[in-house]
């Protein structure tokens, strides 16, 4: 039997194979990935953000090690999305109101390296859109915007005790975020 003719068959049975979802990635710095993690998976379309490592020069690198310094690392977030659901230029946009663009030491109560942000440009289309909308906000507002547009690189999860850490430490996660000012930050700087 043809196999078009067995999925037709199995179909009309009720028992269609199920579809797996459209995938396209995106990684983002946004300084604490506990903050960029949070923030991605409330994007409609969004299958999963991971929270982890990336731009750096050393091979699976550790939390304490990138905090340190030295590995060239920023704490960044892998966005996992369903394309028909959502658009790179959506989870742009929540990028940008997520961070403050124009701190060069890092976001919010973290300074340091590892905290800067930036945009890890899987192709020539994503870094079009990135840096077109840089370019607007500098407009906007006037001022020069630190975040870099880099090309993609290899991403490294962060330990597991750092995976969904807003979900799992809900009021660790919300006094961190008060103390550090993130939310009026966000505010004084997009309305």
């Amino acid at each position: 039997m043809k196999r078009s003719l067995a999925l037709a068959l199995l179909a009309a049975a009720g028992f269609a194979p199920a579809e797996s979802p459209r995938r396209a990635e995106a990684v983002f710095a946004m300084g604490c990935f506990w903050s960029a993690e949070a923030a991605m998976e409330k994007q409609p379309g969004v299958i999963e953000a991971v929270s982890g490592f990336a731009g750096g020069h050393v091979k699976n690198p550790s939390y304490h090690k990138v905090i340190e310094g030295g590995t060239g690392h920023l704490e960044a977030v892998r966005v996992v999305y369903d394309p028909a659901k959502t658009s790179y230029a959506k989870l742009l946009d929540a990028f940008w109101h997520n961070i403050d663009p124009f701190d060069p030491a890092g976001q919010f109560c973290d300074k340091g390296a590892s905290y800067h942000t930036a945009v890890f440009a899987a192709n020539a289309d994503q870094r079009t859109l990135a840096e077109g909308d840089k370019a607007r906000i500098e407009k906007h507002f006037g001022k020069t915007v630190t975040t870099e547009i880099r090309d993609a690189a290899t991403f490294y999860p962060a330990e597991g005790y750092h995976q969904d850490f807003a979900k799992r430490n809900a009021l660790r996660y919300r006094a961190y975020r008060s103390g550090c000012g993130q939310d009026r930050r966000l505010k004084a700087v997009w309305g």
